[in-house]
């Protein structure tokens, strides 16, 4: 937000104790104020007409009409950034299709330490959300680009991507042909959901998608999403790209780290890789995208108008790491362009 305004919040949740725990904690930032809280979505549709927030924290379940609904409904009428709060539940991915930003990992209520990095991770995302650009629902138009022209398998495409990332990606993955070579993600994701991110990215385009794992080699028309909370990067073994995956300490914030990733790919495939930076907040990638490209790879970058949040791209751009920057819509093609002519 500009400023020092600060951000207003409206908190929509069934339960009243969530409901009291949650502004109660938010409340005690100095850059949040929760205007209002709402028991369920047609509260929320009254108070987001009275009160205006910059920013709707929002849980799935909820009856009368869920967060997933509410969340389609709102969007086109009300562009306002939403945050989802949800259980361990695949659906969640459903609202980010709908148009919500993010989402935080419900606590174990049990659990002190628990909540209270829970209240610090949705103190950082309401803050992100603040500044993020609210695209409406995809109805999914992404069509297969025929990659008959593609011959070379030797090379390997690494992606990274946070805030606004999941829609980034399964719009280039859904446009991607069964030829293309071998694809690593960095997504800034909790653990368990890049098991599910990969398992309902698998079951719905033509690519193999899976969550790695320490082992796995880069293989054509494969796509390797990193593990939540652990680092992903890649190794030459011969004439093949091997994935290693480890905890380590976290790099720019971040347990995984794009950087880490475009680092290990510059060092191990220099010019027969590509690097694409997409939406996200901070700086992680930047700089393991500008190895990547003084080890002679091509770089894309996600443009400003296509982003939910024009922060890695930015910082990319601005260091001299993007060779091509372009909209969400035109990424797949180059990636296309790239793969035909791999030398």
């Amino acid at each position: 937000m500009p400023g020092n305004k600060k951000i207003k919040l409206l908190i929509v949740d069934d339960s009243i104790v969530f409901r009291e725990i949650l502004k109660k904690k938010i409340s005690a930032d100095e850059g949040i104020e929760v205007v209002a809280t709402a028991h369920d979505p047609f509260d929320a549709r009254d108070k987001i007409i009275r009160f205006r927030p910059d920013v709707i924290t929002c849980d799935v379940e909820m009856p009368r009409m869920n967060g997933i609904e509410f969340v389609r409904r709102l969007i086109p009428q009300y562009p306002v950034p939403v945050i989802m709060v949800t259980t361990l539940s695949d659906t969640v991915f459903d609202a980010m299709n709908a148009g919500a930003v993010d989402f935080v990992v419900k606590p174990d209520a049990r659990s002190s330490k628990d909540v209270e990095n829970f209240i610090l991770e949705m103190i950082h995302k309401i803050k992100v959300a603040a500044s993020a650009k609210v695209l409406p629902s995809k109805s999914d138009t992404a069509h297969i680009i025929s990659g008959n022209d593609i011959t070379g398998t030797d090379g390997i495409i690494a992606i990274g991507a946070s805030t606004g990332g999941i829609e980034a990606i399964s719009h280039i993955l859904q446009c991607l042909p069964v030829n293309i070579p071998g694809v690593v993600i960095v997504q800034h994701i909790p653990p368990v959901f890049s098991r599910m991110f990969a398992e309902r990215m698998n079951a719905s385009i033509q690519l193999t998608v899976k969550e790695a794992k320490s082992g796995d080699y880069v293989e054509s028309g494969c796509v390797y999403i990193a593990p939540g909370d652990m680092h992903m990067a890649v190794k030459k073994i011969g004439s093949r790209y091997k994935i290693e995956c480890f905890k380590g300490d976290k790099v720019n914030g971040h347990r995984p780290s794009v950087d880490v990733l475009f680092d290990s790919v510059a060092a191990s495939a220099g010019p027969k890789a590509l690097g694409v930076i997409l939406s996200g907040m901070g700086y992680d990638g930047a700089k393991g995208l500008l190895n990547m490209r003084k080890a002679g790879a091509h770089t894309i970058g996600q443009d400003e108008s296509s982003c939910v949040v024009y922060g890695m791209p930015k910082v990319a751009y601005n260091i001299g790491a993007v060779e091509k920057e372009t909209s969400l819509q035109q990424i797949p093609m180059l990636i296309i362009s790239w793969a035909k002519n791999i030398k």
